[in-house]
């Protein structure tokens, strides 16, 4: 049997954090965005994901470029496109109960954007809020930004809002 180099068990995406250790990271989008993707690293990262044992890989850019790979590589994916002109409330509706439902399932989940910027961070802050893991907005903000190590902008933390706002509908009686 065949060793495994270093090289076959691929590299980390860039700007990998974990949110829940070991079940749920974010990280942006493999092979980098824009005039940064480079194919070969696109190849090396999700060969990463697959080989640290993650089941599903959600894709929330608008367009579905490169989603192929995943499948050429045996990595399960989702592809719920966030765009800037779609309802955010209405978004998160649909897909907070499909995380919290995969999360109890047991999957490990890595959830990207183009990049790691405020859309994806403020849809995690927003989770941690939403599904009760952390009491309010500013705690959950101060705490995935230490996890990321940047600041949540305006777009995020009107992402955390619409969670709080959604939480809140629910929970009414």
């Amino acid at each position: 049997m065949a060793v495994k180099g270093k090289w076959a068990q691929g590299i980390p995406p860039r700007n990998f954090a974990w949110i829940m250790k070991d079940r749920f990271a974010v990280s942006e989008r493999p092979g980098g965005y824009g005039s940064n993707h480079r194919r070969v690293r696109r190849q090396e990262e999700i060969i990463w994901v697959r080989e640290q044992g993650f089941t599903c890989v959600i894709s929330i850019i608008p367009a579905p470029h490169n989603l192929h790979n995943y499948d050429e590589l045996g990595v399960t994916w989702r592809h719920r496109p966030l765009g800037v002109h779609d309802d955010n409330g209405e978004w998160l509706a649909a897909f907070y109960p499909e995380l919290r439902r995969l999360l109890a399932d047991g999957q490990k989940i890595l959830l990207h954007g183009e990049e790691l910027g405020d859309r994806v961070c403020g849809i995690v802050t927003g989770y941690l809020v939403w599904s009760g893991l952390v009491p309010d907005g500013p705690q959950a903000i101060t705490l995935i930004e230490r996890m990321v190590e940047r600041q949540l902008g305006p777009i995020g933390r009107q992402l955390v809002a619409d969670a709080t706002a959604l939480k809140a509908r629910s929970d009414a009686p």
